[in-house]
C-alpha cells in the first residue's frame, strides 16, 4: 500500500553534522511544511529552509509550528527546542539531535565511575584555568582557586563600573531581595542556563548528571554554565546595574540576548561537551558520532543487532 505524502529521507541522503546550521532562531512566525522544505512566514513575507541543513530549530515568542514541519524535522534527523527571547530560556524540546545515545552513555560511565567523573571535572576547572596544570590539585584546591578567581572577577568588574560591591548574596525564591547587581547577575545566570540547557537536550546528553554539581535535575547544566560566566554574565550584568534600570531584570535578559546575538556561545557549548565526554587525545579530532545499533553482552562488548542468536536449543522460555 502507497503511504500518502512526501517519504522521509533515506539516512544515506541526510547530511552529515558537521555539514548542517547547527542552531537557526525564529521568532514571530508560522512555521510549516512545503515538499522537503520548511517555512517561516511573517509580515514581511516567507523564507524557505531546507530541512535537512539544519541540526536545531530554536522556536522563539511568537512562532507557531505545524503537525508536518514537525514531522519534516524528525524525518531529517534535526530536533526543535522551544525557547525565550534569543534562546535566553529553556522550555522544552523534542528529539535529540544524537544519531546514536554515544554521548549520554559516555556521560553516565564517565559520572557513575570515581576516577573518571574525576578526569572530567578536573578538565572543566582547566578550561577556566588555560596553560596551568590542574591534574595535580585535589577538588578542594580547584574549589578554592575557583571561589578566588570569581571574586576576583566581582572586585575587578565592581572597580570598573563604579559598583559597591559587597558578596554574592541572592534567595532562588525572591528576587527581588537582591541589592541591583545581584538581582543582574540572578538574571543573567538563569540567562545562560536557558541557553546551555537547550544545547545540552539537543545533543541528547542528561541535564541532571553533573560533575562538579550534583543531585540536582540540571547539575550539568550548572557546569557547563559556570564555563562562560566570567566572559559573558559577571561583566553584562555589571554593566546593567551600573546604568540604574528601572526594570532589571528584563534590561539584563536584553543585554545577554544582544551579547550571545552571533551564536558563538553555542558552537562553544557543543565542542565544550563534546571534548569533555569523549576525551579525544590532545590536539587530536573528536570522532563524528555514527548511527549504531547492537547488543549488550556480558562480557562489556557489543555484539550486532538484528541476528537471529538461536543456537536450536531449548531454553526454557
Amino acid at each position: 500500500m502507497k503511504i500518502p505524502g512526501v517519504p522521509p529521507a533515506e539516512l544515506p541522503d541526510l547530511n552529515r553534522a558537521e555539514d548542517r546550521i547547527s542552531f537557526i532562531y525564529l521568532e514571530r512566525s508560522v512555521i510549516h511544511r512545503d515538499s522537503n522544505a520548511l517555512t517561516a512566514t511573517d509580515d514581511r513575507g516567507t523564507v524557505h529552509i531546507p530541512a535537512a541543513t539544519i541540526g536545531a530549530l530554536l522556536l522563539g515568542p511568537g512562532t507557531s509550528i505545524t503537525h508536518e514541519a514537525i514531522a519534516l524535522l524528525a524525518d531529517h534527523g534535526a530536533t526543535a527546542v522551544w525557547v525565550g527571547e534569543r534562546g535566553v530560556r529553556y522550555y522544552a524540546h523534542g528529539r535529540s539531535l544524537a544519531a546514536s545515545s554515544r554521548l549520554i552513555t559516555a556521560q553516565a560511565h564517565a559520572v557513575s565511575h570515581r576516577d573518571r567523573r574525576l578526569v572530567v571535572a578536573r578538565a572543566m576547572y582547566g578550561l577556566r584555568f588555560p596553560g596551568e596544570d590542574t591534574a595535580i590539585l585535589t577538588m578542594q584546591q580547584l574549589r578554592g582557586k575557583e571561589g578566588a578567581r570569581v571574586r576576583r572577577l566581582y572586585r575587578e568588574h565592581a572597580t570598573r563600573t563604579g559598583i559597591t560591591w559587597n558578596q554574592r548574596n541572592y534567595r532562588p525564591n525572591d528576587f527581588s531581595a537582591g541589592d541591583p547587581i545581584n538581582q543582574a547577575l540572578s538574571a543573567a545566570h538563569a540567562c545562560l542556563y536557558g541557553i546551555v540547557h537547550t544545547v545540552i537536550v539537543a545533543l541528547g546528553t542528561a541535564p541532571g548528571l553533573g560533575f562538579i554539581h550534583t543531585g540536582h535535575e540540571r547539575a550539568f547544566v550548572y557546569d557547563i554554565a559556570d564555563l562562560y560566566k566570567a566572559e559573558i554574565t559577571i561583566p553584562v550584568a555589571f554593566d546593567v546595574a551600573a546604568n540604574n534600570p528601572t526594570d532589571i531584570g528584563a534590561d539584563t535578559r536584553r543585554a545577554v540576548r544582544d551579547r550571545v546575538h552571533d551564536g558563538s556561545i553555542l558552537r562553544r557549548c557543543v565542542q565544550d561537551i563534546r571534548t569533555l565526554l569523549l576525551q579525544p587525545q590532545p590536539g587530536g579530532p573528536i570522532d563524528d558520532e555514527n548511527e549504531s545499533h547492537g547488543l549488550w553482552d556480558e562480557s562489556g562488548y557489543e555484539v550486532p543487532a538484528g541476528l537471529n542468536y538461536d543456537d536450536g536449543q531449548d531454553i526454557g522460555f
